[in-house]
């Protein structure tokens, strides 16, 4: 499960990069886990509504592809965003590196940042590390959201990773992205999804435009996954916790969700209308509203674009 695309609402700011923010708002972090260097990105906010939120993105976000949604969410709470080992511009982390490993990351970063309770949300492949990390560190956790989420991989994943890992080693770059944009994108005809064009060429773009770096720790985090798979039947700490995906998301489909949040204790479940896999991106601020809304404990039922809360 790799999700793609950073500030996607707007193509032309779909960059990888920093934008500028105001002095004293925004600190950068280097750290290190057994010998691997690793970064984190903290929005500080100095009248917080809740404890520090914790952004988990796909395995090809980055530790920037959330300041489209800083606009709803920064001034709730600090924000903490984290390339780990092994993604964006951390160091190469070789695949015998388990989730495990990465939970540990998170762990680590929040102990040298001084971040000792907070709200945990993971998209996609940030779900896979975020639930393991409340699994084995539960008394960081205050609430949980999770996004486009599954506790099984999706046989159409499992299908095109031989395909798709193999076109990125022989450098056969355009065959790969077409079929990264058919593995995330919903099908045209499956229902009306927010953007679809738009956001299926800014994905193509960004797939297209990866470096060497970049699809060595693609094809790695492909073996990291199939090798070690996504989920342990662990105890999930019983907090409040939302599940969510769109509507159409036929990568980790809404009945993924919905099996997913079985296993928490305390979880409810919802699709946002018009949109698929890419719901962060294709409904930005309503996905921003939801996650807000959630961690300051404001109503969530009755939203106009969520399907009735179950």
């Amino acid at each position: 499960m790799r999700t793609a695309v950073t500030n996607a609402q707007e193509p032309t700011t779909g960059c990888s990069g920093p934008v500028a923010a105001a002095p004293g708002q925004v600190e950068e972090r280097g750290l290190v886990l057994d010998g691997f260097g690793y970064q984190c990105r903290i929005v500080r906010q100095s009248a917080p509504q809740t404890v520090p939120l914790v952004l988990l993105g796909g395995s090809s976000q980055n530790r920037y592809s959330w300041q489209g949604h800083e606009r709803w969410l920064a001034p709730l709470c600090t924000l903490v965003t984290v390339d780990l080992p092994g993604y964006g511009t951390a160091d190469f982390l070789p695949a015998e590196y388990d989730i495990d490993f990465l939970a540990d990351a998170v762990e680590h970063m929040l102990v040298e940042i001084g971040m000792p309770e907070v709200n945990l949300f993971g998209g996609c492949f940030g779900e896979v590390v975020g639930l393991r990390f409340a699994q084995l560190h539960p008394e960081f956790v205050s609430r949980i959201l999770f996004c486009g989420a599954a506790k099984r991989l999706p046989d159409i994943y499992t299908e095109a990773v031989p395909r798709l890992s193999h076109a990125l080693e022989r450098g056969e770059i355009d065959k790969a992205a077409e079929g990264l944009v058919r593995l995330f994108m919903s099908n045209p005809g499956a229902g009306q999804v927010r953007k679809h064009a738009a956001v299926a060429r800014l994905l193509q773009r960004q797939f297209l435009n990866q470096t060497p770096d970049e699809i060595k720790k693609a094809v790695e985090h492909n073996t990291r996954l199939t090798t070690h798979g996504c989920y342990r039947p662990l105890p999930v700490p019983d907090v409040p916790s939302l599940v969510f995906t769109g509507e159409y998301d036929t990568l980790c489909t809404p009945q993924m969700g919905r099996e997913l949040a079985a296993t928490m204790p305390s979880a409810r479940f919802t699709t946002i209308r018009e949109a698929d896999h890419l719901v962060t991106v294709e409904r930005r601020e309503e996905s921003a509203d939801l996650i807000g809304r959630f961690c300051t404990d404001r109503p969530i039922d009755d939203l106009p674009y969520c399907t009735p809360l179950e």
